[in-house]
């Protein structure tokens, strides 16, 4: 029972001594706040009717059927467990008949269920019958749960039959659920009370109040390696994993058991956060399907009045509340799509408890707690394993796996979405399915790591404009006007507008002038309007030459940097643009500017430049045909702006598994990986899709797709292998399935941080110990493996001497055709492992005109291909796990070659830390031995702020900085190295 003292109204007898109701100060509101039940409860009906009383009910994975308790069993006044199916409106019961029952659970498979019960308790069948003979005598006691030492925790198939005990310890052990991966399962307890040697005071309290001693606990799913959560005093019950399985939620009471409130956790027991401070009786908390917030029960509008309200997952908001019913109202649980909401109900008039269902209306939910107003769920459709594979790397298991990962379903996996919750969810199981031990966090597959996700416009968004002696005109945000997403928020004073053509400002390059739009005109603290693109009668290697200048952050750069104090963009009637205003997009980075830039249309830049006695479109004309068009202040007009975006902060999940070859984790293991993430349906990432291939889902079958589904043959090949005792290891294989790699290798960075900084210890060399072992011994890397036509290029042969002796010996059986490289500085996940001191491999079969658009499909793979990449790297990773040696670490000078990353004329060898998003400034994660960087004194960690004279405050400064550099010319960087700023000279090199 998932409740302290007692199921319904009877809980306030048991609190009926308490003191007058205290009353936080900060929530007093609350408790004559309408109800918004109306906006959230959709037609609520009554679910059960039959028997005396039931209750607490939760939903099955699928959402098919639900598990609940119930007592309407002949001869047994207590509760028993019942499976309603909402196909066919059958109700069976899934305990045995005898004793109590309490608390079950559905587990994620859907085959088995969880109940706590004291049916083998010698006095079962005597207990039942005295309580019986007092009903009948009129001596019935008031309800109250009594905490019985003979409960114990059991699993049953569907049917009920055989349920088998998972725990056994004295004391009361219930109120148990299993995690969504349904390995673990937390539970409650106060077992350690009966195993303790308590003294007399505290022996006394347990024999009175058995729920003082309540703690939770967790367990694996056959009820072994049990470990205690709380050990605070009170009761600690009615624990729920979150829907990602990284938290735990609760209620707590307090020492007298008076109050209680809501709390969370990690479920190694850290990172205790309260989310209620009521000062009531908060109780019988459940996560929403997304986890951003949480619903639960309170007595807060009277002593034996319960109502359900919620709270957002964080504790920040203000709990709102949901229900308006007399009586009771509590034990509530979501659907697993969120659509619905079953609690259980005692009317006021009398009357034993029953289940209520409702449907959901998150949107509003969202609405009254401040939470953004778009989500993805976490719990989403599984894709099926295929139903038999290979021990072998088979092309056709091959092909299973590109095929789910690349299907409709998982919708491009771009980090964060629900694409790829049910892309990783695929993985996990299929790592579960092989047999490989979770590696993730607390006990699971995976690792989440937070970015920031997107952009939305706040409330507060103003623009005003005063022309002559005109009365102020506002203008309507996203219908007139939009901020551009790394615009600078808050208020921008009025000024003038000063129009300076196209905005352009670039070097001279191959038959091509040097043009700039502002040619010393002056626009401190002006707005500067310009035109969007550049002009239309351009020629072709004119385009071509500024394309790279044409970028609204490079337009924002310049006129920042010529001390303007916003920027209006504006298409103009020539452009033949869809939409005139520039959407508010993704963006990889989100980094901010330090200027204000908005977005406006054609009719407002009309407004503006009425009083200059021009028009846009003769504007706009005359530099389409390359006329100079002077820039030029409006006179007698000002502009003056609020600018309110709201960035989101989103979730994405590596997932992480291990093979182990002892009993417990070796010091050093073998580390391999492939990227899950891949770009959604395209909008506002590197997308390549055609005009008439935009928004559609970019399935991502080589990218990266094909790498997954390689790792997952690899780890079965090597799991069989070891089961038959072929693979004669001594150091465990980790497998990764990274996310994030398409917004800047996130994933693999963030697990990546822990490991030592490379210049910590020198390389060693073969046939050499290190002082001590590395974490990983070696990293492999599997990026785009799925088109191999003439050749596979394998990089990072230059990061380990080893490599190109395990190339030759591993390749000779299989055979590829392999193009080496010492490159291991690489636009891939190995680069993080690579810079954190380990050493390095990586296959790639190359790009095609397919990257990155919606035409990446499974179709266009060549399975024969991956498979023997597979094998390769397989052999490669078995022979690494067996080596006595680990393999040496060459921290290499500038690569020979190297796959271009940004265009750039010159070479400056820093490499930027491309998950950083946090701070003004480019953080390096670390620079080429013996490049420019590195002779120029510049370090890993150093946060570049100023090159060249240009500020730099975000990646995309810095990479047109570095684009203004001439070959072999010094130039002064500024860094920021801790507290101290420093500056330096670098002499770029040569790309070429």
């Amino acid at each position: 029972m998932r409740q302290q003292r007692s199921l319904c109204l009877v809980i306030s007898i048991a609190l009926s001594a308490c003191a007058a109701v205290r009353q936080n100060p900060e929530q007093t509101s609350l408790t004559d706040a309408a109800a918004p039940s109306a906006a959230l409860l959709k037609r609520p009906r009554q679910l059960t009717f039959d028997g005396r009383r039931s209750g607490e009910g939760y939903f099955s994975h699928d959402g098919r059927k639900l598990v609940f308790q119930s007592e309407r069993e002949p001869g047994n006044p207590f509760y028993q467990i019942y499976l309603m199916d909402f196909e066919r409106g059958d109700v069976r019961r899934v305990s045995p008949g005898i004793g109590k029952t309490t608390c079950a659970w559905i587990h994620p498979s859907g085959e088995r269920v969880l109940f706590a019960s004291t049916h083998l308790d010698p006095e079962a069948r005597s207990k039942q019958e005295r309580e019986l003979e007092a009903r009948i005598a009129g001596t019935e006691r008031r309800y109250a749960w009594d905490y019985d030492e003979h409960y114990d925790l059991f699993v049953a198939d569907l049917d009920g039959g055989d349920p088998t005990r998972l725990s056994d310890a004295r004391g009361y052990d219930a109120e148990g659920s299993w995690a969504p991966d349904g390995r673990q399962i937390v539970f409650a307890s106060n077992r350690h009370a009966y195993e303790s040697d308590l003294p007399p005071e505290e022996r006394e309290r347990l024999e009175l109040d058995k729920s003082y001693f309540v703690d939770l606990y967790i367990m694996d799913a056959r009820g072994r390696n049990v470990r205690r959560l709380t050990d605070t005093p009170g009761y600690d019950g009615g624990p729920f994993f979150s829907p990602d399985g990284n938290r735990i939620v609760w209620r707590r009471f307090s020492e007298d058991g008076d109050r209680a409130e809501i709390f969370t956790m990690k479920t190694d027991g850290s990172d205790v956060t309260q989310l209620t401070r009521l000062d009531k009786m908060s109780w019988a908390p459940f996560y929403h399907p997304s986890g951003d917030y949480v619903v639960f029960s309170t007595n807060l509008h009277g002593f034996d009045n319960f109502e359900l309200y919620m709270v957002d997952s964080q504790g920040q908001s203000a709990p709102v509340r949901v229900t308006t019913n007399k009586g009771f109202d509590s034990l509530p649980a979501f659907s697993p799509d969120g659509e619905e909401i079953v609690w259980t109900r005692r009317r006021e008039s009398g009357g034993g408890s029953q289940l209520y269902l409702a449907g959901w209306d998150d949107a509003a939910a969202r609405r009254l707690l401040g939470l953004p107003s778009e989500h993805e769920s976490v719990v989403a459709p599984l894709l099926e394993l295929p139903d038999r594979t290979s021990p072998e790397i088979d092309r056709r298991d091959l092909k299973a796996h590109v095929q789910a990962l690349s299907s409709e379903e998982a919708e491009g996996r771009l980090t964060g979405s629900t694409g790829e919750r049910i892309a990783t969810s695929y993985v996990a199981r299929a790592f579960r399915a092989i047999g490989l031990e979770p590696a993730g966090d607390n006990g699971t597959y995976f690792q989440e790591f937070t970015f920031t996700a997107g952009v939305s416009l706040g409330e507060r968004n103003l623009l005003r404009l005063e022309a002559l002696d005109n009365p102020p005109t506002p203008f309507a945000v996203d219908r007139d006007w939009r901020p551009l997403a790394f615009s600078k928020v808050g208020e921008i004073e009025k000024s003038e507008v000063a129009f300076v053509g196209y905005g352009l400002v670039a070097p001279e390059g191959e038959h091509v002038e040097a043009t700039d739009a502002y040619q010393d005109f002056d626009v401190q603290d002006r707005w500067v309007l310009a035109f969007r693109y550049a002009p239309a009668g351009l020629s072709q290697p004119a385009r071509r030459h500024l394309r790279r200048y044409m970028g609204l952050r490079y337009k924002a750069m310049l006129a920042r940097d010529r001390g303007a104090r916003g920027l209006l963009i504006v298409s103009g009637p020539n452009s033949k643009v869809r939409r005139e205003l520039t959407p508010l997009a993704f963006d990889a980075s989100l980094s901010g500017s330090s200027i204000a830039a908005i977005s406006i249309t054609d009719a407002l830049a009309e407004a503006v430049l009425q009083a200059s006695g021009r028009t846009l479109g003769e504007l706009q004309n005359a530099l389409d045909a390359g006329q100079e068009v002077p820039p030029f202040v409006v006179e007698g007009v000002q502009l003056a702006a609020t600018i309110d975006l709201q960035q989101t902060r989103s979730r994405g999940r590596n997932v992480i598994a291990r093979l182990p070859v002892a009993r417990e984790p070796t010091a050093s293991s073998i580390l391999i990986g492939a990227h899950v993430d891949h770009l959604g349906r395209g909008r506002g990432t590197a997308s390549l899709a055609l005009d008439d291939e935009k928004e559609r889902i970019h399935y991502g079958a080589d990218d990266n797709a094909s790498g997954v589904a390689a790792l997952i043959e690899i780890a079965e090949w090597l799991a069989h292998r070891q089961a038959a005792g072929g693979l004669k290891a001594t150091r465990d294989v980790v497998f990764a399935a990274w996310s994030g790699e398409e917004i800047g290798l996130l994933g693999s960075s963030h697990f990546s941080k822990k490991l030592r900084d490379p210049h910590a210890q020198p390389g060693v060399s073969e046939g050499e110990a290190a002082d001590e072992p590395r974490e990983f011994a070696a990293y492999l890397n599997l990026d785009m493996v799925g088109r191999l036509e003439d050749v596979v290029s394998i990089f990072g042969l230059g990061s380990s001497s080893i490599w190109p002796g395990e190339l030759e010996r591993r390749n000779a059986a299989v055979g590829l055709p392999v193009v080496p490289s010492n490159d291991s500085y690489l636009p891939t996940d190995a680069t993080s492992f690579y810079l954190a001191g380990v050493p390095v491999l990586s296959a790639f079969t190359g790009a095609h005109e397919e990257y990155h658009t919606p035409r990446d499909t499974p179709d266009t793979l060549n399975y024969d291909g991956m498979r023997d990449i597979a094998r390769l790297f397989a052999e490669i990773t078995a022979s690494l796990a067996s080596r006595p040696n680990e393999p040496d670490y060459v921290l290499l000078a500038r690569p020979e070659h190297s796959i271009p990353r940004t265009g750039l004329r010159v070479y400056f060898g820093s490499i930027p830390d491309y998950s950083q998003t946090d701070i003004l400034g480019v953080r390096l994660a670390g620079v080429v031995a013996e490049g420019p960087a590195d002779s120029g004194g510049l370090r890993a960690g150093d946060v570049i702020v100023d090159v060249g004279g240009h500020t730099v405050e975000n990646i995309y400064d810095y990479t047109f900085a570095l684009d203004m550099l001439e070959v072999g010319k010094p130039v002064e960087v500024i860094v920021l190295r801790g507290e101290r700023r420093l500056t330096l000279t670098v002499v770029p090199g040569s790309r070429d």
